[in-house]
């Protein structure tokens, strides 16, 4: 394991996202989504500039993508204080929480990190690339911590050793169906509870695909001609549900799974009045909760509101 030293220069990651998104592909969907009943919020700190979210129980955590600090609430209080403080030359983008550990995408810098979900203690820094990258979201399971690259066509591997420890970080090609194009690709990621299959979503395209861990071969999941442009986080939920949050036309979608993964079918999209540019998505009791980024819809994102959108789940 490489670690980077943490004062190296940064790439502006605010201007980084903006560029990305810009390029991404706009797609007028024709049927607005349906309303997604009893939503509330939850506020994270002004300025903060959100883009990850995962929770344990009632608790989450939350993200903010120009400073890498790490946001820890309560999701039914309200209460909350910085976990991990604000780093110069760090980004949190995607989160993923697995028995204590909150593992955090690094957007440009080409790190993840690996911090106590408790203490917010420091557990590993993780040079993943030197190229000029974008890592946007992972997701961790029992054997390791899966990181996607929007700009390169790969992911990036931690392995999680037995008794807690880190392997060295690998990089593991995309082949298969899988072709990135300009713009945004690779984004949201999720597994199946073994482990054995992830999930993608590649933004631009509005594609959904299963991953063999082992070979990064995908395979296109057949929506038989329907799409998730601008697809961000997503959630596999109750077996064969998968929740794609559409950010910039706040929207969250759910796709129903075939048992093979071959193909799936869209049943339904969602909106509410709290959502505004919503990007990732976790479990908040018996329904989710999606942070909203705010991009573009705001004059100064070092001093906007930023909150937690708390919804039942859609049905």
């Amino acid at each position: 394991m490489r670690v980077r030293d943490s004062a190296a220069p940064l790439v502006s990651v605010r201007a980084m996202v903006a560029a990305l998104f810009a390029m991404m592909l706009v797609v007028a969907l024709a049927v607005p989504g349906a309303s997604a009943q009893d939503s509330r919020t939850v506020p994270l700190p002004d300025g903060f500039q959100p883009e990850g979210i995962a929770t344990r129980g009632r608790t989450f955590f939350a993200g903010s993508i120009p400073t890498g600090a790490i946001y820890k609430g309560d999701l039914k209080t309200g209460e909350g204080d910085v976990l991990v403080p604000p780093m110069e030359g760090r980004a949190a983008i995607g989160l993923s929480l697995r028995r204590g550990v909150l593992f955090v995408a690094g957007g440009p810098t080409g790190d993840g990190y690996a911090y106590d979900a408790d203490t917010g203690e420091e557990l590993g820094v993780f040079e993943l690339t030197t190229d000029e990258t974008f890592v946007n979201d992972v997701v961790a399971t029992s054997r390791a911590a899966y990181f996607t690259d929007s700009v390169n066509q790969r992911l990036y591997v931690v392995p999680i050793e037995t008794g807690g420890g880190f392997g060295a970080p690998e990089t593991l090609p995309l082949t298969g169906d899988i072709q990135y194009t300009e713009g945004f690709n690779a984004n949201g990621i999720d597994a199946t509870p073994n482990g054995k299959t992830l999930f993608l979503v590649q933004s631009n395209t509005g594609m959904l695909f299963t991953v063999d861990p082992s070979t990064g071969v995908a395979t296109e999941i057949d929506l038989g001609g329907e799409a998730v442009p601008m697809g961000d986080g997503i959630l596999l939920d109750r077996g064969l549900n998968l929740w794609v949050v559409q950010n910039r036309v706040n929207l969250l979608t759910l796709v129903h799974l075939d048992p093979s993964l071959a193909s799936g079918t869209v049943v339904n999209r969602f909106t509410d009045e709290t959502f505004d540019v919503p990007t990732t998505i976790a479990r908040a009791g018996g329904g989710f909760a999606l942070v909203n980024a705010r991009f573009n819809t705001v004059e100064d994102p070092t001093t906007a509101e930023y909150w937690v959108s708390v919804i039942r789940r859609p049905e």
